[in-house]
C-alpha cells in the first residue's frame, strides 16, 4: 500500500504540474509571451505570483529557522521587510510597467541600460552578470530548501532533492515560461498559505493556545519573548532599519519585478499592491507562529536543523494526508521562486548578453536549461543554510541594481559611467559590510551597500544640461 504522505505530496504536485500544462494553451510561441506573458497578467494573479515567489524557502525554511533560534525579536525582520516592500509599491513599480511597454523592455538589465549616453551595452552586461551570478545562487538557495523538505519527507540525500527540484523547475518554465510560472503559483500560493495556516492551528492547540505559547517560550529561555534582539552592535533601530532597506531591495529582485512589467496595466498596480500587503502578512504571521510552536514541541537538541523545524513538526504531529499537504506547499514555495529566478536568468542572458539570441524562442529555452544546470550545480557544492544564501543573494541584488532602478525609474539624471559606478559601489558595499567585516547581522548589508550606491550616484552624476538620459 502507498504510503498516504507520499499519495498526497505526489497527488499537489502532479496537480500543480497540470495547471502549467494548461497555461501552456494560452500561450504564443515568442520571446515576449515567454519572458513576459504579452503583458496580459491580472491584478490578482500578479499578486499572489509575487507573495508566492517571494514567500518562498526563505520564508518556510530560512526564516522559520531563524525565528526558532531568535525567538520574538526575529519579527522585526518581516516587519521592516514588507514596510520597505509595500513603499515602492507606491513609488517605483507603475512607472516600470509603464515605461518598459514604452520603451519595448523584456528585463531589468534592458531597462537599466537602455538610451544611455556612452556604452550603454556595458551596463546592461554589468547588471545581467550581476543578476545571474546572484540570482542563480538565489534559486540555488531553494533548491536546497526543497530538498530539506524531501529529506524529511523520503530519507533522501539532499542531491537528490536538489536534482528532484531542478527537474521540475524545468518543465515548469518549459511548460509556458513565465506565464505557466504565474499560474502555477497561484495555485501554489493558495496550497502554501492553507498549509501553514492548518499547522499553525494545530500546532497552537498542542501547546495549549497563545497563553501557553507565551508562557511555555519563556520557560525555556526568557529571551525568547523579547522583542529586543540579544546585543545589537549598533542598537535595536539600526536592526529594524537594516531589515527595512531589505524590503527596499525588493526592487532589485529580477524575478519579482519582472510580474510589474507583466501586469495588464500601469492602473492595475494599485489594486495588486493591497492585496499583496493582506496575502504577505498572513503568510508571515502563521510562519512565526509555526517557528514559536517549534520551538517548544521539537526542543533544542544540539545537533538539530533549525531549518527542518516545518517538516519536522508536520511529520510529527499530522496525519499522513495532512503532512502530504504541508511538504507540498513547503516544496511548491521553493520551486515557486526557483522558476521565476531561472527564466530572469535565462531572460538576462538572451536579452542582454548574446543579444543575437534576442527574438529566437528556441534559443530562450535552450537557455533555461543551460541556467537550471548551473543553478543546481551551486545548490550541489554551495552552503546548504538557506537564511544565508537568500539573505546575501537579495542584499547583492538591491544593493547593486536596486538604487538604480530607483534612480532611472525616477528619470533623474544620469550617464553610463554614473550607472556603473553606482552597481560597483552597491556591490562593494555588501560584500565589505557583510564578508569582510562580518556585520551583517547587527545591521542587515543591503543598508551599507545601498548607501554607497546613491554616494556614488551624488558624486559621478551628470552636471544639469550636460548629456544624461532617463
Amino acid at each position: 500500500m502507498i504510503n498516504p504522505v507520499i499519495l498526497s505530496f505526489l497527488a499537489f504536485l502532479i496537480g500543480f504540474t497540470l495547471i502549467g500544462a494548461y497555461a501552456s494553451r494560452r500561450k504564443t510561441s515568442t520571446t515576449d509571451d515567454y519572458l513576459l506573458a504579452s503583458r496580459s497578467i491580472g491584478p490578482w494573479f500578479t499578486a499572489m505570483s509575487a507573495v508566492s515567489t517571494n514567500n518562498s524557502g526563505f520564508m518556510f525554511i530560512g526564516l522559520i529557522g531563524t525565528s526558532y533560534t531568535m525567538g520574538l525579536s526575529a519579527i522585526w525582520i518581516i516587519f521592516g521587510w514588507i514596510f520597505g516592500d509595500y513603499l515602492m509599491w507606491f513609488w517605483i513599480h507603475r512607472r516600470l510597467r509603464e515605461k518598459s511597454e514604452a520603451d519595448h523592455f523584456r528585463t531589468i538589465p534592458s531597462f537599466l541600460g537602455a538610451a544611455l549616453p556612452g556604452r550603454r551595452s556595458l551596463v546592461r552586461a554589468t547588471a545581467a552578470v550581476v543578476t545571474i551570478t546572484f540570482l542563480g545562487t538565489y534559486a540555488a538557495a531553494q533548491l536546497n530548501a526543497g530538498s530539506k523538505a524531501l529529506h524529511v519527507l523520503f530519507g533522501w540525500p539532499y542531491a537528490v532533492g536538489a536534482i528532484v527540484g531542478a527537474v521540475i523547475v524545468v518543465i515548469y518554465c518549459f511548460a509556458g515560461g513565465i506565464r505557466a510560472s504565474i499560474w502555477t503559483d497561484v495555485a501554489q500560493s493558495i496550497n502554501m498559505i492553507i498549509a501553514i495556516w492548518l499547522l499553525f492551528i494545530l500546532a497552537l492547540v498542542e501547546v495549549g493556545g497563545l497563553g501557553g505559547l507565551w508562557s511555555k517560550l519563556e520557560a525555556i529561555d526568557p529571551q525568547l519573548i523579547s522583542l529586543s534582539p540579544p546585543d545589537p552592535r549598533f542598537g535595536f533601530a539600526l536592526f529594524i532599519f537594516g531589515w527595512f532597506g531589505a524590503g527596499i531591495g525588493v526592487v532589485g529582485q529580477p524575478h519579482i519585478m519582472v510580474r510589474m512589467m507583466s501586469i495588464r496595466s500601469g492602473r492595475d498596480i494599485a489594486k495588486a499592491r493591497d492585496i499583496y500587503l493582506v496575502w504577505y502578512l498572513l503568510f508571515s504571521f502563521a510562519c512565526y507562529g509555526v517557528a514559536f510552536a517549534c520551538r517548544i514541541l521539537i526542543p533544542d537538541v544540539g545537533a538539530f536543523d533549525a531549518e527542518l523545524a516545518l517538516p519536522t513538526l508536520a511529520a510529527a504531529y499530522l496525519p499522513g494526508v495532512l503532512v502530504g499537504l504541508v511538504l507540498a506547499g513547503l516544496f511548491s514555495a521553493t520551486m515557486s521562486t526557483a522558476d521565476s529566478q531561472v527564466l530572469s536568468c535565462s531572460a538576462a542572458l538572451t536579452q542582454d548578453l548574446f543579444s543575437s539570441w534576442r527574438d529566437s524562442y528556441v534559443k530562450s529555452k535552450f537557455a533555461t536549461l543551460l541556467v537550471a544546470t548551473v543553478v543546481l550545480f551551486i545548490a550541489l557544492f554551495a552552503s546548504q543554510n538557506v537564511f544565508a544564501l537568500v539573505t546575501l543573494s537579495w542584499s547583492a541584488l538591491g544593493a547593486s541594481l536596486g538604487p538604480l532602478v530607483v534612480v532611472r525609474a525616477m528619470q533623474w539624471r544620469i550617464n553610463t559611467s554614473t550607472a556603473a559606478g553606482m552597481m560597483a559601489a552597491g556591490l562593494a558595499g555588501v560584500i565589505v559590510w557583510g564578508g569582510v567585516l562580518g556585520y551583517g547581522g547587527d545591521l542587515y548589508e543591503i543598508i551599507p551597500g545601498m548607501v554607497l550606491s546613491m554616494v556614488a550616484y551624488l558624486i559621478l552624476r551628470p552636471a544639469a544640461g550636460a548629456a544624461s538620459s532617463a
